[in-house]
């Protein structure tokens, strides 16, 4: 049985790791286009969610330290801002 499970988990590894990638393109294309800190903080608030998910399916403490890091750096940000 595990044989079918490690797919599986691949697969959401996989499909997590696309949705980080998507969300850190949209994210350069704000800032390209000199969208609002507001809009952008907004999307860094959603790239900290789905790389906590992310982190928590791939495992690991890389994973563990830069969903740390990103949660360091926004609230750093929000509180200069």
């Amino acid at each position: 049985m595990s044989h079918l499970r490690a797919p599986r988990v691949y697969r959401r590894v996989v499909e997590e790791t696309r949705v980080l990638l998507e969300r850190l393109e949209r994210i350069e294309e704000l800032d390209r286009s000199g969208v609002g800190r507001g809009a952008l903080l907004v999307e860094l608030r959603a790239l900290l969610q789905e790389a906590e998910t992310w982190s928590h399916v791939e495992g690991g403490d890389a994973g563990a330290s830069a969903v740390g890091k990103l949660r360091a750096a926004l609230a750093r940000d929000m509180i200069a801002g």
